[in-house]
This record gives C-alpha cells, structure tokens and sequence, in this order.
C-alpha cells in the first residue's frame, strides 16, 4: 500500500475526528439563583432498560392513612405503574404506549385515573381506570376518542360532581372531554389549540384554571370550564432564564386562601423546577433535587404535587418528579418534600 504523507494524514484524522463530533448543544443552565433540596426516596425503577421510559406520575392521598397514599406512574413505552410511599411496586398493568396520568377521588364513583394512549399515533385516545386503594391495582374502564393526532399530555378537572379530561395533542390541540356519566360519555366538549408542540397540564379545581406548557415557547392559562374562553393567557417564557426549554411537567401546590399556592414547572433544559404563585402568575424562584441519598432528577417530563399530611417522611405535601436519568437502573420517580422546597426557597 503507498505510503500516506504525514500531513496528509494528520488532515484525514481532523475531518474524521470533526465528523464523528456530538453537533448537539451543550445544555444551557439559567442565570437566575436555583436553590437545592435532595430527595427523601425514590420509586423502583420500570422494566423498561435503555430506554426513554417513565414519563408522568399522579398521587393519591389516603386521607384515613397518608402514610398509605399510592403513586401512580406511567412507563410511556408499556403501561402503568403503582408504588407506595417507600417506592415499593404495588402493581403493574399492561396498557401499552400511556404518555401522561392524572387522577380524581370522585368518592362513590371512585377514583378515577385517565391515562393519554398514543398507542395509535394518529388517533389520540383516553383510557379510563380505576384505582382500588386496598389492593393498590388498576383496572380498565373505558376508552374513549381524544381527536386526531398522536396524544401526548393529560389532565384532569372537576366541577362539583362533573369530570373532565384534558388532552394536549403533541401538535399543541387541546381537546376537553367530558368523562361525567351520562348519554354521550366521553365526548368532546371544546377544542383549543397553541402553536407548537405541547404537553404538560395542569388544573387548579378551585379557580376552574387550567395551565399548559408548549415545550419551545413557554407556560399558557386558559379558563378549564367548558363555555368559558379558548383564548389563552402567557404566564412565562422558555427564554432560559425562568424556565430554559423544553417546558415540560406541571403540577399544583394548592394551599391558603381560595386562590392561595404555587404552579410549578419543569424546566427541563436545566433539569430544575421553576414557580409561581398562583395568585398573581408572578414568578418566586426555581430549585433543583440534587444529589443526595436518592440521586438528582435529570430531564425531567412529568411531576405532581399535593399539599397535606403524608406521614413522618412528608408531612407537608408530597412532590414526585420523573427522573430521566437513574444509573445504572432504568429510569424512576424520586419523592421530595413540599415543606423542604418550601424552605428552601423561603417559601411561607
């Protein structure tokens, strides 16, 4: 074989060098203050290895026993899962591609669980379940229509004795469906729409609000009722400052007066949490869950909040957030303390 030159060669290393190079950008952390606060336990992670997997948690409160309360967790890629408090698996049911979860204590009717099915990408779908709290499993309840295109968020609301169900559609449709029973079980009420690809959402029951967030561009308020208003309101930018994108998870700290507590919003690009109090939209502060005994959240999609007694480990309200980065296990849910974020950001 003839003989490379030397500087011939070197040049060949460079281009191939420069070839197999990550294009990709660098992740780009915001400039404001985050402040830190670890996790007090995590859930077991699912079967799904090597894998973008679990997504979106939801959190049932066992008002008789909280320390008993139960989280359900989505594996996007097979089916849902439910875990206790010490992060045991209770159950797991075979539901297929299951993005977002969201759930209602309905009381007499039970508690209802709709999980968003993209299991046929171009007809979004509902699944409804039960969850029974004595055995911690779940069972199927219907399915319904969700319009067209692939879904990708959830959320519930409920009026008085009415539910409904929210679907973000990946295109950034949000469709509203009302889940209460009746003649027509499941039909769409409304349809809304944002711009750009869109997941997360979140209702606050008492001030019929709902919040979604369009990954690339920011946090939104519409009115949840289903003859109020389609015409959203921007509460914040994903500019890289409040929340660097995607904006991701939503959930709720509900507490105080009527329209007392905090919204909070993944802000994935940095993995950390931004917040906002929910009476005025105005931002607080952000925070991230470092390392500590149960390993720091990365990447996180999906989170859930809810205020109120869980037992001796989070006696004032439960956060659960998605990790998407867990070595060397497959990804899992870590468990936080409302009252140590509370702290943390000097929060009363």
């Amino acid at each position: 074989m003839r003989a490379v030159p030397a500087l011939m060669l070197a040049g060949l290393v460079a281009l191939a060098t420069a070839g197999c190079a990550r294009t990709e950008p660098r992740p780009a952390f915001s400039p404001l203050p985050t402040a830190q606060v670890t996790a007090r336990g995590e859930t077991q992670a699912v079967r799904t290895a090597n894998a973008d997997a679990a997504d979106d948690p939801a959190i049932w409160r066992n008002p008789a026993d909280p320390a008993a309360s139960l989280i359900v967790g989505t594996d996007k890629q097979a089916g849902l899962y439910v875990y206790d408090l010490q992060g045991k698996q209770r159950s797991f049911l075979d539901a297929g591609r299951v993005n977002n979860v969201d759930l209602r204590d309905m009381g007499a009717p039970g508690i209802i669980v709709v999980a968003s099915d993209r299991n046929d990408p171009l007809q979004a779908k509902a699944d409804v379940f039960r969850l029974d709290p004595a055995t911690a499993t779940l069972a199927w309840s219907g399915t319904f229509g969700a319009g067209a295109g692939e879904a990708y968020g959830v959320c519930l609301y409920r009026a008085g004795e009415k539910l409904y169900a929210f679907n973000v559609l990946k295109d950034g449709t949000i469709t509203q469906l009302d889940l209460s029973s009746g003649a027509t079980p499941g039909r769409i009420v409304r349809t809304m729409k944002l711009g750009t690809q869109s997941e997360g959402c979140v209702v606050d029951d008492r001030t019929h609000r709902l919040y979604v967030a369009e990954e690339d561009v920011g946090l939104w308020r519409f009115d949840a009722r289903p003859d109020g208003s389609t015409q959203p309101t921007r509460i914040a930018a994903a500019d890289g400052r409040q929340i660097v994108a995607d904006a991701e998870g939503l959930a709720i700290a509900a507490e105080g007066p009527a329209d007392g507590g905090y919204l909070l919003v993944s802000s994935q690009g940095d993995n950390a949490y931004a917040v906002y109090r929910l009476a005025d939209d105005a931002y607080v502060g952000r925070f991230r869950v470092a390392p500590g005994r149960f390993g720091s959240t990365e990447q996180t999609d999906g989170i859930e909040l809810i205020t109120g007694d869980f037992g001796p480990a989070f006696p004032g309200g439960l956060f659960v957030a998605q990790d998407g980065i867990n070595p060397p296990a497959a990804q899992n849910f870590k468990l936080a303390a409302w009252a140590d974020i509370k702290a943390a950001l000097g929060l009363r």
